[in-house]
């Protein structure tokens, strides 16, 4: 429970914005019963982290299963789409944390994200075979590089339309013109 809502808030509020008391709060716990559980901060953000990474991994393999005509399309559009932007809380860590990571000396937080970022190199790989034709064979780094920079461009815009051009402009590019409604 504290682990679930640890792994919501940061990708909220990210490691710096996030205190053990909202963390405790969120959970229904008190803060005392932090340190019966976990010998820091850090080391609950590190299991949270780690949480929330495999519940999106679980998710994009479920979400892929359910459209197998189109897995890259499926991939791109559902990285790509407005509930993604708009529920950091639920999303991947990539967007929502990894400025955070990468001021964190912590060995084993980075190695949760390299292994993240891993994983989505080797399904965009798998993937290859089934990007649309006229796209090229493009660098799954640079892919991914793509989407994520766009889901964190999308949310710092204060402007709901600008947003969504950013993202519909990246499945375009990715995966082809989009199939799905803007926005």
């Amino acid at each position: 429970m504290v682990i679930e809502a640890a792994a919501r808030l940061l990708r909220e509020r990210g490691f710096e914005g996030t205190g053990v008391a909202d963390i405790m709060e969120a959970a229904g716990l008190t803060h005392g019963g932090f340190y019966r559980n976990f010998t820091s901060k850090d080391d609950l953000a590190t299991l949270a982290t780690g949480r929330a990474a495999s519940t999106m991994k679980a998710a994009l393999i479920d979400g892929l299963a359910q459209l197998p005509d189109e897995p890259f399309r499926a991939l791109v559009e559902h990285y790509m789409s407005h509930n993604h932007r708009e529920n950091p809380g639920s999303g991947c860590i990539l967007p929502a944390l990894a400025a955070d990571a990468a001021r964190s000396d912590s060995p084993a937080l980075r190695a949760i994200f390299t292994a993240v970022v891993q994983d989505y190199l080797d399904q965009l790989t798998a993937l290859a075979s089934t990007m649309p034709e006229g796209l090229g064979k493009r660098h799954p780094g640079a892919i991914l590089s793509e989407m994520v920079g766009a889901v964190i461009l999308s949310r710092v815009v204060a402007n709901d339309e600008m947003a969504n051009l950013l993202l519909d402009a990246v499945v375009t590019d990715i995966a082809g013109a989009p199939k799905r409604p803007a926005g």
